[in-house]
């Protein structure tokens, strides 16, 4: 049996999502302090991970929908959801269809926003790439660029963490969850409706989420906490560990 949930600690609930070709595993030492205060859940998403059995059909709805009935199986009633990047989107999905059962949301270095049309072609792009020179090839360039220049040397072996995370998803999930990311819905309005708190975190330095499309949406939510991060790129749960556990950990405070 695969393991793709980990479930540690005991208290108010924290689920954490991961993003694009990743897996559970970017959370694993990020999360270890706040499991002696909190219940922490991290997921794999259908086709990540350990969890690559059975994916029929990739979109952000469909893993809301993945996600709903795996925190129902481990009893989860009400909960602060973190969603990293693509796992943002996909917490977004949920927000709209689930909201209610948010406690809070932390999008990490992610958005509400729609893909814009240079975004849109840019991923069938990549598309094309992946189908014709595979996976790793399209990995191996890809994942350095997550992280701010600075701080590449020091990260390296999570730069190599995550690379093989990268070259271990099948073909079919990074293509699919793609085309998924490319056609997703603006939920901007889902980030104005929501009833319960919600907590941005942004790198100063992320391509894949830049700044203007950040402040284009942290002052949607009725009540929002926002952390901008100099010197960092799209993986702070790596490149300020520290300061994003701390936000976390005090906004998780706040809400429950």
């Amino acid at each position: 049996m695969a393991n793709t949930h980990t479930d540690a600690g005991s208290g108010d609930v924290l689920v954490f999502l991961h993003g694009f070709c990743e897996s559970k595993q970017v959370w694993a030492e990020f999360v270890q302090p706040l499991q002696q205060q909190f219940r922490i859940i991290t997921l794999d998403l259908p086709g990540f991970g350990e969890n690559i059995e059975n994916i029929s059909s990739y979109n952000m709805e469909s893993m809301a929908d993945y996600v709903k009935q795996q925190l129902e199986a481990l009893n989860v009633r009400r909960f602060l959801l973190v969603g990293h990047s693509m796992g943002g989107y996909v917490s977004m999905a949920f927000a709209e269809k689930y909201g209610h059962l948010l406690k809070g949301l932390c999008l990490f270095q992610s958005s509400a926003l729609p893909d814009t049309d240079e975004k849109k072609e840019q991923r069938s792009k990549s598309i094309d790439y992946v189908e014709r020179h595979g996976v790793a090839n399209f990995i191996n360039p890809f994942v350095e660029p997550l992280f701010y220049r600075e701080n590449r040397e020091r990260l390296a072996p999570k730069i190599e963490m995550m690379k093989e995370i990268g070259r271990a998803t099948p073909k079919e999930s990074v293509t699919g969850a793609m085309a998924a990311m490319r056609d997703r819905a603006d939920r901007t309005e889902v980030l104005q409706q929501l009833k319960c708190p919600v907590l941005f975190v942004f790198g100063k330095e992320d391509g894949a989420v830049p700044l203007d499309k950040a402040l284009e949406q942290c002052h949607l939510p009725g009540n929002s906490m926002v952390n901008f991060l100099e010197k960092t790129g799209h993986m702070a749960m790596f490149e300020r560990t520290h300061e994003t556990r701390l936000a976390l950990q005090k906004f998780a405070e706040t809400i429950f």
